[in-house]
């Protein structure tokens, strides 16, 4: 979303009473719009690929975009041929269909779209219409469409469903929107095939933050790519140091707090999610190196300087999940190539 949270969905403070009544509006229409869905009377339609959608039940950050970078990897690994199809939300022209790829302007592509593309090589398709990205990524030669977000984007049919969960905000207040942050009640996620909690850098001990059916996840941070090229830089170099650090995204606290766990003396600046930069943006008044997302890094390379650094993350998930994963997209092809037959 590209609204601030508002305090009251992950704090102790009561919801306004009209988002109260808004949310109460808003729980029947999306049970109905399942409803219609489960019933066939609004139908779902299929690919002739399997579709593996990551998405999550609550709105903001959870981490969809690293799992999903990771996911795509893991399935090139497997000696699939994937594609992403994304909505590629804060892009102009958002109801125009685009291909993305690493070159493409983020305010073209979306941000997440472009920071995809330029981390897995494989084609990328942004569209309101999630069907028509899937079935353009089809004839384009994928043989599995991972969506990146579009956990309600019903209309398109779907083979597998990883829930994203924030490890330390989880459901918030537990409340639908506007009152609180959930797009469906969080029991939603009990259908999704996968669960994966994102515990950030968490240590391993820390495991007992997932329940039941849970996958934890940890993204991983080592380097400072600078943005207008040359070598990367350990994190390690920046230890000791003050830097400013840049975070336009659903929960830029989480990003603070992975610099900090490499003993960086953090100056926060937090945006609006998938915040349009301008060169004043970074404009702090000291000359200190400035360290950020590979999200934010992709609006603000043509008018970085020498002090801007992204820092990539990688997601890294058990090795049972992915044989889990695998395993089950296994299984669906199967069915899908003797139902051809």
């Amino acid at each position: 979303m590209g609204a601030r949270t508002p305090d009251y969905w992950y704090g102790e403070r009561s919801p306004p009473l009209w988002t109260r009544w808004l949310a109460a509006l808003y729980a029947q229409v999306v049970a109905l719009r399942i409803r219609l869905y489960a019933r066939g009377w609004l139908k779902s339609v299929q690919v002739a690929a399997p579709v593996l959608v990551v998405g999550n039940v609550s709105v903001g950050g959870t981490g969809k975009t690293p799992l999903t970078i990771a996911l795509v990897q893991r399935l090139q690994q497997a000696g699939y041929t994937p594609g992403v199809a994304s909505r590629g939300y804060g892009r102009n022209n958002a109801n125009q269909a685009a291909w993305v790829d690493k070159d493409t302007p983020a305010e073209l592509g979306g941000d997440e779209p472009v920071l995809i593309a330029q981390r897995t090589g494989v084609p990328v398709r942004v569209d309101a219409d999630r069907v028509a990205a899937a079935q353009a990524l089809v004839a384009k030669g994928c043989d599995v469409i991972v969506c990146d977000d579009g956990l309600q984007h019903y209309r398109l049919r779907r083979d597998l469903e990883i829930e994203v969960i924030d490890g330390a905000r989880r459901y918030g207040n537990g409340r639908m929107l506007p009152a609180g942050p959930l797009r469906e009640p969080a029991g939603r996620g009990a259908h999704c095939g996968f669960r994966v909690v994102n515990l950030n850098i968490a240590a391993a001990e820390d495991d007992r933050r997932t329940g039941f059916g849970e996958w934890p996840m940890r993204l991983q941070a080592s380097e400072a790519v600078p943005l207008r090229g040359g070598r990367a830089v350990p994190l390690a170099h920046f230890g000791g140091h003050r830097v400013h650090a840049v975070a336009g995204i659903g929960h830029p606290q989480r990003f603070f707090d992975a610099l900090r766990g490499h003993g960086i003396g953090v100056v926060p600046h937090a945006f609006d999610d998938h915040h349009a930069y301008v060169a004043r943006d970074l404009s702090f008044g000291s000359e200190l190196p400035i360290l950020m997302t590979e999200k934010d890094a992709v609006k603000c390379a043509a008018f970085a300087n020498d002090w801007c650094y992204a820092v990539p993350v990688g997601a890294a998930l058990p090795e049972a999940f992915w044989a889990a994963l695998l395993e089950k997209l296994a299984q669906t092809t199967k069915r899908s190539n003797e139902s051809a037959a």
